[in-house]
């Protein structure tokens, strides 16, 4: 489970900057090299190469180095772990509020002295 956490975790740290989750989402459109996914952002190569790294070492992303050119590709299947924890904390939520609803619409009996 400790190992489970930490790779949620690792997965939320680099979805937590806007940056990277414009790159996750334009590479849900297919493989795109570094220099077309850095055009679009107003920052340094070195700067977004940092973006990249953070991605690749998270597991959301891998690279390919063809020739000079380096390709970024999108893994879907680490995203499974964002679903799989949010549909685990739908769930316990769910739980929660159906407690909660029996509780508020069940008639307790009332006792008189």
């Amino acid at each position: 489970m400790a190992q489970y956490s930490a790779e949620v975790d690792g997965v939320f740290v680099a979805l937590a900057d806007p940056t990277r989750r414009s790159v996750i989402r334009q590479l849900g459109r297919g493989p795109t090299s570094v220099g077309e996914l850095a055009a679009e952002f107003p920052i340094t190569l070195p700067s977004f190469m940092k973006h990249v790294r953070t991605l690749e070492s998270n597991g959301l992303i891998r690279t390919v180095k063809t020739g000079r050119v380096r390709t970024c590709v999108l893994n879907r299947e680490r995203l499974d772990l964002v679903d799989d924890w949010l549909a685990e904390q739908r769930r316990i939520w769910e739980e929660r509020t159906d407690r909660l609803e029996h509780f508020v619409t069940t008639e307790e009996p009332v006792e008189e002295s």
